[in-house]
């Protein structure tokens, strides 16, 4: 499976909405558990900058995924950038 990993700025006043957002896609991805998905989010210390990393199939389904996805462009604050990975290990204890 490829990985692909998405990092985008958001306005700064749309940063926290988009936090709430993500969330959301957490909790249901905890009540709905795809089996061949993995998935991590990550917000970066300038409060406005965001890094999703998806390896697998099952988000795209998901109605806060889909929530999310709605507007998104509107709380960007320049492009989003989508590059392809190698997953050369990963750990979690």
């Amino acid at each position: 499976m490829a990985t692909a990993v998405f990092r985008y700025r958001t306005k700064p006043e749309a940063a926290d909405e988009n936090l709430i957002l993500i969330e959301k896609v957490f909790a249901e991805l905890t009540a709905a558990a795809p089996p061949d998905l993995t998935y991590a989010s990550f917000r970066l210390a300038d409060g406005v900058t965001f890094v999703h990393v998806v390896n697998g199939e099952g988000l795209l389904d998901l109605a806060a995924f889909q929530e999310f996805q709605r507007n998104l462009g509107d709380r960007f604050d320049g492009d989003l950038v989508r590059e392809e990975a190698t997953c050369i290990g990963a750990y979690s204890a």
